[in-house]
């Protein structure tokens, strides 16, 4: 079976258009097991209590930002394995090297395209 119909994901964004975006590509990818939060709080809880195999986070959000996140589910125990993806719009080399050290997996600008979408994932993942 390929990994495309096993993987488990959150897509963790606060715009909706961002997400609805997200969703197509994955949905072309053929990666169905998906969960979609507008908050990095609320994913935060969920995934400490339900992890997933990869996160797709947003940087710029509301209260806790992508890189805020990331270091949270680095800290516990139970998410701390979790694969990271940080999407951004502002690509810095300061939030590329914060994400890097806190153990971000990989990054994707905005706006990508669904194949890049789905190399960036491989990358973290392996073929899909």
């Amino acid at each position: 079976m390929s990994l495309r119909f096993s993987l488990t994901m959150m897509v963790v964004d606060d715009m909706t258009v961002s997400r609805c975006l997200v969703e197509q590509a994955l949905d072309e990818i053929g990666i169905k097991k998906v969960q979609y939060e507008n908050s990095a709080e609320v994913a935060l809880r969920k995934l400490a209590s339900n992890p997933v195999h990869l996160v797709l986070s947003d940087f710029n959000m509301p209260g806790m930002d992508g890189l805020s996140l990331l270091e949270a589910l680095r800290m516990n125990r139970s998410t701390q394995r979790i694969g990271f993806i940080l999407m951004t719009g502002r690509a810095s080399k300061e939030i590329i090297t914060r994400g890097h050290s806190l153990g971000m997996n990989n990054f994707i600008s905005k706006p990508f395209s669904t194949l890049g979408l789905k190399v960036c994932i491989e990358k973290v993942v392996g073929a899909l």
